[in-house]
């Protein structure tokens, strides 16, 4: 921002209030990602969602290196999507 000679104003937010606004911009971040009609769009916002999810997790001390980790995981014992495979429901 600095960068583009635009003014702008900024304050600093409480530890709640900076959750409660990164899950707000998680939410339009995946609003954009929805409507990007390009790779290089789509691309931008999944960089631009990425970041939030990785300022959430340093609220509780999670590094993007865990989080991959925990989906490596979840995907060799689930699977992932690239198989198309839509799941109905499960019967407990």
């Amino acid at each position: 921002m600095k960068n583009s000679g635009k003014k702008f104003r900024t304050s600093t937010l409480d530890k709640s209030t900076y959750e409660l606004e990164l899950q707000r911009k998680l939410i339009e971040e995946m609003d954009e990602l929805l409507q990007a009609k390009s790779r290089e769009e789509r691309m931008g916002e999944m960089a631009d969602l990425l970041e939030v999810v990785y300022a959430l997790g340093v609220i509780d001390g999670i590094e993007p290196n865990e989080i991959e980790h925990v989906r490596k995981k979840k995907r060799a014992e689930r699977g992932g999507f690239e198989e198309r495979i839509f799941l109905i429901d499960v019967e407990e």
